[in-house]
């Protein structure tokens, strides 16, 4: 797993981005979703950017790193915290089906399910456990109130 981490998110991201993007164009199996129902998929993209700049911006508030690994400082619990654990991650999962949803053809859809993997058993997990290590039970509480994802 520490193989994954050497990229951060945000790379991931951008690889599956550009995945997408030669799968639609080389291989796309199937149209699924016609025009003009594909422009759906802009919403959940602008909704994912948003979470993602909510989630970092309520980390600079708070003076703790948004890079994975790197030592907490404070727990973030407020804002788009309350509704889901993993806001940022969250953000890049909903811009990766939004741009599936506007590519509208099948093979787009495959990447998503490997980035999720790749994002959970890479990050998420980990930083749970070092969560947990750093602060103790008011993350245990947390963990318990709130939603992985959402």
């Amino acid at each position: 797993m520490r193989a994954l981490q050497r990229i951060i998110p945000p790379g991931y991201l951008l690889l599956s981005l550009l995945l997408m993007l030669a799968l639609h164009r080389y291989l796309p199996l199937l149209r699924l979703i016609p025009q003009p129902y594909n422009y759906t998929g802009v919403s959940l993209i602008v909704i994912g950017l948003c979470l993602g700049v909510l989630g970092a911006g309520m980390f600079r508030r708070a003076g703790t790193p948004v890079r994975p690994f790197h030592t907490s400082t404070a727990l973030v619990v407020q804002g788009v915290f309350r509704y889901s654990r993993n806001p940022m991650y969250l953000g890049l999962l909903l811009i990766l089906l939004g741009t599936a949803l506007l590519l509208g053809s099948l093979t787009p859809f495959l990447v998503i399910p490997l980035f999720f993997w790749v994002i959970s058993e890479g990050f998420v997990k980990h930083e749970e456990r070092f969560l947990e290590q750093l602060f103790g039970e008011a993350y245990r509480e947390y963990r318990q109130r709130v939603r992985r994802w959402f």
